[in-house]
């Protein structure tokens, strides 16, 4: 059996270049792909690496609650959702519901800024 501390360290200590072409080798000569690039290019980043995997990439946007104009929130929530009336009166209602799921920080921070422009009261998780 390898010794597995060393070839860590090995995975470890590779460029980024390095990296890619390995994850170019086990996925063309053994079929295994890593899922969103894999704990081969988190490894990659070296020292890096440890502030990248907790970086948070994707986020919900939260609508804690509608203020005072929320009418302007509702029609903002239909915009960016492409939600029917009732649905987003329903959740602009509800508060506490996220607006959208999964979505990178620059649109969750443009949809974060519509919401609170038209009076509601935003959180990104």
């Amino acid at each position: 059996m390898a010794d597995l501390k060393k070839l860590a360290e090995e995975i470890v200590g590779l460029t980024l270049l390095e990296a890619q072409e390995l994850k170019t080798i086990l996925k063309d000569e053994y079929g295994i792909e890593p899922a969103a690039g894999g704990a081969v290019m988190m490894a990659a980043g070296g020292d890096a690496g440890g502030a990248a995997a907790e970086e948070q990439t994707e986020f919900d946007v939260i609508l804690v609650s509608a203020g005072a104009a929320k009418i302007n929130v509702i029609k903002e929530v239909r915009g960016i959702t492409g939600l029917g009336l009732k649905e987003a009166k329903d959740l602009v209602e509800a508060g506490g519901k996220a607006v959208k799921e999964g979505v990178d920080k620059a649109e969750a921070e443009d949809i974060k800024g519509k919401l609170e422009a038209a009076g509601a009261e935003v959180e990104l998780k």
